[in-house]
């Protein structure tokens, strides 16, 4: 959404799935026109899986083509029939781009779809589809997460596309971003009469496209990371802690836009934080926090000691009078309880965790799912669910 303002992009469909109430409302008084992050002639509407008519409504989403495809009639409507192009992107990715610059350069060369790509190195180029272009940037093949002998199938002479022979030499892959620009004529087509039953852009109509329609591939050299995963969610939001982050959020001129809180700021009291974001209205007394982000609201009371850990906060407080009240009585309040050790950890909002609770995963357990104890792991990560309590002692 940040980028679509700064690229001064003012015309914006959401469309969202399953889960998506707290995203709908964030949406909702961020960006609009009165309280939240406005801007003139423009709108940004939500558009849920369940609101087409007819059968099709009411279904979910069966992939990203398959979404747009949905509200494809959208555009037959006359004050959006004049639109050329339509710019497509995907909501798990964090990085800061200039869209405009993407759809001149699509606009430029005359193309009926264009692709972002990043160069990629061997050791993760499988994870993602990877596409090979010619001299002229027109791609001419495109796989999905291939692996064996099909990556290497897939290798790019990079310095083709500017790159330096030294990185030219490690990134030798192009990788798709899941970010398009596609003429709108040529949409409809291929959504609607080409490929009535593709449900992927990734995986069906830009590889079948391909074939047919000039697709051209635009190079971005920044910072971008796929955060559609626990482990690279928690990767990408510990990264911000770098004393040199590669993602760096204070750019005075790109500036990112979220909801505004009015909220106090945070209080810490004899505690000892390294390498830390802790964002506002938060209560940190005598514990020590490393490495680790801590959402609004959070508390950690004495003695705790958090590493490696991504704390979503709270979405409101406990008047003291209730947290004397819940400990009286032997419940857990929101927040860290005492002498609490967490390490490599992710706590979703609300969370109660008690006293003395160890969470450090020291089996190195990769997988497991607990959702009655109100925790499940991925990746190595253990994940403390939203509004789950943690009963003291416990130890995961």
């Amino acid at each position: 959404m940040s980028n679509c303002i700064n690229s001064k992009i003012n015309k914006i469909y959401v469309l969202t799935q399953f889960n998506s109430q707290s995203l709908n409302r964030h949406i909702a008084r961020t960006y609009n026109f009165g309280e939240g992050v406005g801007f003139s002639g423009g709108s940004v509407e939500v558009l849920a899986a369940t609101q087409t008519a007819g059968e099709s409504g009411k279904k979910w989403f069966q992939g990203t083509a398959d979404a747009v495809r949905q509200f494809l009639w959208l555009f037959e409507d006359a004050r959006l029939k004049c639109i050329e192009n339509i710019l497509i992107l995907s909501g798990d990715h964090l990085y800061r781009m200039d869209y405009m610059d993407f759809v001149q350069k699509h606009v430029d060369s005359g193309a009926d779809i264009s692709v972002a790509c990043v160069p990629m190195d061997e050791s993760r180029a499988s994870d993602f589809g990877l596409m090979k272009a010619d001299r002229n940037g027109r791609i001419t093949d495109f796989l999905e997460k291939p692996k064996g002998e099909s990556l290497k199938s897939m290798q790019v002479d990079m310095d083709l596309f500017g790159l330096s022979p030294e990185l030219a030499d490690t990134y030798k892959y192009m990788a798709s971003m899941g970010i398009y620009v596609f003429k709108a004529d040529v949409l409809r087509k291929l959504l609607r009469g080409h490929y009535p039953t593709a449900n992927d852009f990734g995986s069906e109509v830009i590889p079948m496209a391909a074939k047919d329609y000039d697709v051209q591939a635009y190079l971005f050299d920044g910072y971008w990371e796929d955060i559609g995963t626990i482990k690279s969610f928690f990767e990408a939001n510990l990264a911000l802690t770098d004393q040199t982050p590669n993602f760096y959020f204070y750019d005075p001129v790109k500036p990112i836009f979220t909801s505004p809180r009015f909220l106090p700021p945070t209080r810490v009291e004899n505690c000892k934080v390294l390498n830390s974001i802790v964002s506002h209205g938060c209560f940190l007394t005598e514990c020590s926090v490393e490495h680790s982000v801590i959402g609004i609201r959070s508390r950690l009371e004495q003695g705790v000691q958090l590493k490696d850990t991504m704390m979503m906060g709270a979405d409101y407080y406990q008047t003291e009078a209730e947290r004397c009240s819940e400990l009286s009585d032997g419940k857990v309040p929101v927040g860290v309880g005492e002498n609490t050790i967490i390490r490599n950890c992710i706590i979703d909002k609300n969370a109660r965790i008690g006293k003395n609770v160890v969470i450090m995963n020291s089996d190195n357990v990769q997988e497991a799912d607990r959702p009655a104890e109100g925790f499940y792991i991925r990746s190595g990560i253990t994940v403390v669910l939203k509004n789950a309590v943690i009963p003291d002692g416990t130890t995961i």
